[in-house]
């Protein structure tokens, strides 16, 4: 069952999954470290959930007509699809090593560290959300 408690909650759960995906990247990474001419690859991250922001909020700075849905199992356009995945590119400025391979165990690590803790953060802020909707609706059927 699926249903929106509020804007905020929608991107903070997008938020997770964008992190699970770069959790999934920089595992890839540490595990390809004796890979030759593998180049370590990165998400990005804060423009995918810029747009993803833009959205929910209907922040759109482009002149396009959006689509009205009066429904939320209306489809969208085809464009609305097309960027619901944040672009994947290859980490500049690290120097490969004389295999080509261009992973560096401690920016992998680092890079995973900070990801856990950010993860983390929004899974306990959503659980947050999901209590003061809960007491809501326990206090309603009080009444």
């Amino acid at each position: 069952m699926s249903f929106q408690i509020s804007k905020s909650f929608d991107l903070m759960a997008q938020a997770l999954k964008y992190r699970s995906l770069r959790r999934d990247i920089i595992s890839s990474n540490i595990a390809n470290i004796d890979t030759p001419e593998y180049k370590s690859r990165d998400i990005d991250f804060e423009h995918a959930l810029e747009e993803e922001k833009n959205k929910l909020y209907q922040n759109n700075t482009d002149s396009k007509l959006q689509l009205a849905k009066t429904n939320k199992r209306d489809l969208g356009s085809l464009e609305d699809n097309e960027n619901e995945k944040p672009t994947i590119f290859f980490r500049d400025g690290q120097d490969a090593r004389n295999d080509g391979n261009t992973v560096d165990l401690d920016v992998e690590t680092t890079e995973m560290a900070k990801n856990t803790t950010i993860y983390n953060a929004l899974t306990v802020a959503l659980k947050q959300d999901l209590n003061i909707f809960k007491s809501v609706l326990e206090a309603s059927s009080r009444v």
